[in-house]
């Protein structure tokens, strides 16, 4: 009875160790498999989408670990998403995975008609990771997805995963998902919002914009001259529910992070107190959460928002004098006015023109109301545009610069060491 028992577990072990490590050509092999690493998404004729696939082919497990992966891209016309990716699995002889997706890219014009429905698709797609970034690009989604070339970075995947990191440290831009801009479709007191995206030029664009503020560029209009024509993204597309309503630049993507308290620092040139016509750079961090209250009054929203920053002197000249208290006041005072401005422009001109409460701010006016019903009835996405706002700013200069530090203690310094070879030499 034992020596059975013994050679059927001896069997089962065998099928096991052959079914483990046995070459089978499944679905579910690597060697079967199309990884998807970008998805974009253009208009086409005849009521048809393009669709765009950028894959990453991994060396293959019989090729070892030597081979480079390489990157190419396979459009298709369809009438829908699926459908597009059952006729690549055809094209491929390989099933596409979207399970390592890290961007999907709508083009501005089929954005403006309404993306609503392909996001549903998406998000219904259980390989469709909710953290993957949304973007809509100024370009078509094909063209910026094969201009994605990174500079720094080896791995296509790495570099995708990585930029919208950016927004922590400069606020040009906002780490938006697929899951977040899903969420917001069927939100009651917010809308969505996606990356601006486009390609920079391979020759400088003096002519657009050398009337622009480098505050005010976003993607397709900054500076930035690339030899490889290399993707970039500046900015924020504003949609009101599905539909693509607008664009904000770098300054007012800033502001919009400022009140969402997704970011850590930031640069920002504010006007010299000094009236002299020039700018002042200063690097700043915020010192706590912005704080948001929403009241009700006369059936219209009165929204207030206060906020405080800790700054740094980023400029400097010969001639300046940071460290005198009333020079970092009067600096203070200046970056103060500038933010409030700034910030309450971003709110009039997303409330008012966009008619989107990108922020969310909605859900501070909850507390205004008894219950979901009575919020519902009054009707925020109606109401929203007829808002009032008021901002305050409390900016606290830390100290002048290092530099004025620096040549402060030396000069001193300095001037104590050549006192004292003067004494000696007499």
């Amino acid at each position: 009875m034992q020596s059975i028992f013994k050679k059927i577990l001896i069997l089962i072990f065998i099928i096991l160790f052959f079914t483990a490590f046995s070459a089978s050509y499944s679905s579910l092999n690597i060697d079967n498999l199309a990884f998807v690493v970008a998805l974009g998404i253009d208009v086409s004729d005849a009521d048809k989408i393009k669709v765009t696939f950028q894959f990453v082919n991994p060396p293959s497990s019989t090729e070892g670990t030597n081979q480079e992966s390489k990157i190419f891209e396979n459009s298709v016309e369809s009438d829908s998403i699926p459908n597009a990716i059952n006729l690549m699995n055809t094209y491929l002889a390989r099933k596409v995975d979207l399970s390592h997706c890290r961007i999907i890219v709508f083009s501005e014009a089929i954005a403006k008609n309404d993306i609503s429905e392909y996001v549903y698709s998406l998000m219904n797609d259980v390989q469709v990771r909710p953290s993957s970034n949304i973007i809509v690009s100024k370009c078509d989604s094909e063209y910026y997805i094969s201009n994605s070339k990174p500079s720094l970075e080896t791995s296509i995947t790495r570099y995708y995963d990585i930029f919208p990191t950016s927004s922590k440290y400069t606020g040009y831009l906002t780490n938006a998902t697929i899951g977040g801009f899903f969420n917001s479709l069927a939100c009651t007191y917010c809308q969505p919002h996606a990356i601006l995206g486009g390609v920079s030029s391979s020759t400088s664009n003096t002519n657009e914009t050398k009337n622009t503020l480098d505050s005010e560029i976003k993607s397709n209009l900054s500076p930035i001259i690339s030899a490889n024509r290399g993707s970039e993204n500046i900015g924020t597309a504003v949609f009101n529910r599905g539909k693509l309503v607008g664009e904000l630049n770098a300054i007012e993507t800033v502001c919009f992070n400022i009140i969402e308290n997704d970011v850590d620092s930031f640069l920002i040139s504010i006007p010299n107190p000094k009236n002299d016509g020039s700018n002042l750079d200063l690097y700043l961090v915020p010192k706590s959460d912005t704080k948001i209250k929403v009241d009700i009054i006369n059936n219209s929203s009165f929204i207030k928002i206060d906020t405080s920053f800790s700054a740094k002197i980023y400029s400097i000249s010969s001639n300046s004098n940071y460290l005198d208290n009333n020079i970092l006041s009067s600096i203070a005072l200046s970056c103060d006015k500038y933010l409030e401005t700034v910030i309450k422009d971003y709110l009039y001109k997303t409330s008012s023109d966009f008619r989107s409460d990108l922020n969310g701010l909605g859900k501070y006016a909850l507390s205004n109301f008894l219950t979901n019903s009575d919020f519902e009835n009054f009707g925020w996405d109606t109401n929203y545009p007829n808002s009032s706002f008021e901002v305050n700013v409390d900016t606290n200069i830390d100290s002048g610069s290092l530099l004025t530090q620096v040549q402060s203690w030396f000069g001193g310094f300095l001037y104590g060491f050549n006192f004292s070879c003067f004494v000696f030499y007499f």
